[in-house]
């Protein structure tokens, strides 16, 4: 693993756009040279110094706070090549996943809400360390979706999302 030193060394970092730059020229880098590319598959920037490749964002914690972060680290607007500081955040897995998009295969338009066929309503449930809470059914969209916003509020906090 690279040290905090060795970092500050080959990259400079700005924490207001989230961009590495070089700060040396090597075999086939320039100094000034933008660091990194976006790895198609899954949309995060990704860093090679020393024959290893790291994510820029836990580069990004290790170059701002001197240490690598102890958990997984959130992207708050979901943005994975987002790496400004202000952007990034410690989260459990349970966190992280709290602050996920609605599914894409969501009918309702609302996290949390599903028409439940056999009452013909609309449901709304909420994971909960590992369980599912049911919350209610409605006969209106937009009366589960406030039920399911009130509880991710309640439960997830600043890591709940809506949409």
């Amino acid at each position: 693993m690279i040290t905090h030193s060795r970092l500050l060394d080959l990259l400079h970092y700005d924490p207001s756009t989230g961009v590495f730059t070089r700060r040396v020229q090597r075999q086939k880098y320039k100094a000034g040279e933008v660091a990194g590319k976006i790895r198609p598959e899954d949309g995060y920037v990704i860093i090679g110094i020393d024959g290893r490749s790291y994510v820029a964002h836990r580069l990004a914690w290790l170059y701002v706070y001197g240490e690598w972060p102890p958990n997984k680290l959130d992207h708050k607007n979901l943005i994975k090549s987002d790496n400004r500081i202000e952007n990034l955040r410690h989260a459990t897995q349970a966190e992280n996943t709290c602050n996920a998009k609605k599914r894409s295969s969501n009918k309702s338009g609302w996290k949390g809400v599903h028409w439940n066929k056999k009452l013909k309503k609309w449901s709304a449930s909420i994971s909960f360390k590992n369980k599912r809470l049911y919350l209610g059914s409605f006969n209106d969209v937009k009366e589960a979706a406030e039920a399911y916003i009130f509880a991710a509020l309640e439960i997830h906090g600043e890591y709940a999302r809506f949409e």
